[in-house]
């Protein structure tokens, strides 16, 4: 089979005692059949992608090259391809691949897919880690994908800023959905960074009214800006008291643990509160008190399959929403990876992969 030289930045092992992303040398697989080759245009950069190269979920397999909110061109289709043809401009989310016949893949909810292996992660391989299976995310100049998992970006969206909706807003768009979110709702949205923000666009395109929790006054003026009627410090005891059984719906975006208990008395009998972000334990174990007695919901949601994807694309193209991005060099990706950790970035990055025929290391 021929190999495609493919270059990038990966992690060779935990970002700790000065250990960075580095420039990546390696090769791809030509398409199969069902897969397309992309040109990476740009690559949004998530928290997900600090958690991994990490190890924190304690399944990273390295060298880790992460990326998975990738926009690009169509640069060769394999021979059975029917959707896509070459030049065509796409979108390829956290998923690559699945079995493709399991209940949940026959019914376009990959990733819940139950075949041997779970669905292929567009980086770090299976969703159920194989030491010999690796795959290479989009912090690189090419990738390869499964026809089913490439979207078509609609045109009225923004190329520079549209990659962050293959993560952040289909993570935010399933579970609103789900849940049934629609005009008269009152819905509060915990934490307003990457996730967060898009969950404040999309709560207020679906008709709700949008309440943005955060723990920094500093960040009310911007969540305002992006759609939210009302914001609500958590620190505010009495801000909190008064808003005691108020919402029918909470998306919490925290990617840290947390204590869900500060948030439950918030909902309204009958209501829901869903985390997105946080693969990992509370803080506390969930006080069942307070949820039998409003017989409140607490649930939690991750990415979405291929069919919510495309349809996130295009009701974000309806709506006119686009995620708040800022565009920086590859050469930067470790210094945006601290100031997410630090919460110092607005919102989302997004990286311009044009830069990488910059990188010397690389171009040699």
């Amino acid at each position: 089979m021929t190999k495609i030289k493919t270059v990038g930045y990966a992690a060779s092992g935990a970002l700790i005692g000065g250990k960075t992303l580095e420039p990546y040398q390696f090769e791809r697989n030509e398409p199969k059949p069902n897969e397309v080759l992309i040109d990476v245009l740009y690559c949004g950069v998530c928290h997900s992608d600090i958690h991994q190269v990490n190890n924190d979920w304690k399944n990273t397999i390295y060298p880790c090259v992460p990326g998975h909110e990738v926009v690009g061109k169509v640069i060769a289709t394999g021979s059975a391809v029917t959707k896509f043809s070459t030049g065509d401009i796409v979108g390829v989310g956290c998923m690559i691949d699945s079995c493709q016949h399991c209940e949940p893949c026959q019914e376009n909810e990959e990733q819940f897919c139950e075949g041997p292996h779970g669905q292929t992660m567009t980086y770090n391989g299976y969703w159920k880690p194989d030491p010999e299976f690796n795959t290479f995310g989009g912090y690189s100049n090419t990738l390869v994908a499964n026809e089913k998992f490439v979207m078509n970006i609609p045109n009225s969206l923004e190329l520079s800023a549209v990659a962050p909706i293959l993560c952040a807003g289909v993570t935010t768009y399933s579970p609103l959905k789900r849940w049934g979110v629609t005009a008269g709702d009152n819905v509060a949205v915990v934490g307003i960074g990457g996730l967060g923000h898009m969950g404040v666009k999309i709560a207020r395109a679906m008709g709700a009214t949008v309440t943005a929790i955060t723990t920094k006054d500093s960040k009310g003026p911007a969540a305002l800006s992006i759609g939210a009627d009302e914001i609500l410090n958590s620190t505010d005891e009495v801000a909190i008291e008064a808003h005691a059984n108020k919402f029918d719906y909470i998306l919490v975006t925290i990617p840290e643990a947390f204590d869900v208990n500060d948030y439950i008395p918030l909902i309204k009998r009958r209501g829901a509160l869903v985390t997105v972000g946080l693969l990992g334990p509370y803080d506390a174990p969930t006080n069942n008190m307070d949820v039998a007695k409003f017989c409140v919901t607490v649930g939690g949601s991750m990415i979405g399959g291929t069919a919510e994807t495309q349809e996130v694309l295009d009701f974000c193209a309806e709506h006119n929403i686009l995620p708040d991005v800022e565009l920086i060099d590859i050469k930067d990706i470790n210094d945006a990876f601290d100031k997410i950790k630090d919460e110092e970035v607005r919102f989302r990055y997004v990286i311009d992969m044009a830069t990488l025929k910059n990188e010397p290391e690389l171009t040699e």
